[in-house]
């Protein structure tokens, strides 16, 4: 049995540029693959957002336990590089961020390009945002969770009015819980 926060799997090691994922690759590398190397490879976004329970996709990937969720919290290094990789799957998907005061995040200049690889019913990337959201705020990012979660909120809002909307009832649910949500913003 693998030990969650420790050992080869490790994801504090992962996340401090200290040891590489299950296939050798370091976290600042994936941080910088292109947009369409992130689409096509599907064994990357357990190890950018951990989470405390395993992956039905990914089994090698390592959990989030109590120790490790300590240290992301409570370490400026972990948390930036957790910040990075929020942000970076932010602009594949499409997003911007911004501060006015508080952080905002919304539909970037090249959202309608960048939408065309997840803006639709049942995909696979609908799966990645709720890995996501709840990584995030799990280890600490609970403002950009809920910036996010409030910017999908909006364009669920003007989706689910369409006879065959992009993103469904279920997958919107599943974002709320993700982030910690009870009601829609």
């Amino acid at each position: 049995m693998r030990e969650q926060g420790s050992g080869a799997f490790s994801i504090i090691g992962f996340y401090s540029g200290e040891t590489t994922d299950h296939r050798g690759r370091f976290l600042r590398e994936i941080q910088l693959w292109p947009d369409e190397r992130l689409e096509s490879t599907h064994d990357f976004i357990q190890w950018m957002f951990p989470l405390a329970e395993p992956s039905a996709f990914h089994p090698q990937a390592p959990l989030l336990d109590a120790a490790a969720i300590r240290a992301f919290r409570s370490r400026p290094d972990l948390h930036r590089t957790m910040r990075t990789s929020f942000f970076r799957m932010l602009a594949f998907f499409g997003f911007q961020s911004r501060f006015n005061p508080r952080l905002v995040i919304e539909r970037g200049s090249d959202f309608t390009n960048k939408s065309k690889h997840w803006f639709s019913a049942n995909n696979h990337n609908h799966l990645r945002i709720s890995r996501i959201l709840k990584s995030s705020r799990l280890v600490g990012l609970e403002k950009e969770s809920g910036a996010w979660f409030n910017c999908l909120a909006e364009i669920y809002e003007s989706e689910c009015v369409k006879p065959d909307p992009a993103i469904t009832p279920e997958t919107f649910a599943f974002w709320r819980a993700a982030a910690g949500q009870r009601h829609s913003p």
